[in-house]
């Protein structure tokens, strides 16, 4: 399986892997104010996650995404279990992982490292709190488009 290579003839595909409709909500907010077109997916738990990637089901004529957002927290397969099949699979290895969670402990930042995640971000509590994280996904896309 190989994963298309990104152009700025299209939107970036950003696939948020989030339970919390609120959070869903504010990111897509927050990032729709980037200078970068984005088109959004949303899995609402790991399995999803994994069958959106893999292109399965519901999912069979998705795009291949260029940046995941990734909540730890999911029910059935979580966070992490999603991360670390992504990062198994060579076809997803240049695809960046920012990890977008509630968790402020410093084992989970340093796990998520571990793992390779690109980026451990925990979620602010408001979307005016967002602009940060939106540059930072920006440097991360900027690779790619």
């Amino acid at each position: 399986m190989t994963v298309p290579a990104p152009t700025q003839s299209r939107p970036a595909q950003v696939l948020i892997v989030e339970d919390n409709n609120t959070d869903i909500y504010f990111i897509k907010e927050a990032l729709r104010h980037s200078w970068l077109p984005m088109h959004f997916a949303v899995a609402e738990d790991g399995s999803r996650a994994l069958d959106y990637l893999y292109r399965r089901g519901d999912f069979s004529d998705s795009p291949y995404p260029d940046l995941i957002l990734l909540d730890l927290n999911l029910p059935g397969k979580n966070g992490w279990e999603v991360l670390e099949e992504i990062r198994l699979n060579p076809a997803f290895t240049a695809v960046p992982v920012v990890i977008l969670t509630g968790s402020r402990d410093d084992a989970d930042e340093k796990l998520a490292r571990e793992k390779k995640a690109d980026l451990y971000v925990v979620k602010p509590m408001n979307l005016s709190n967002f602009p940060i994280i939106v540059k930072a996904i920006e440097r991360l896309l900027m690779r790619k488009f």
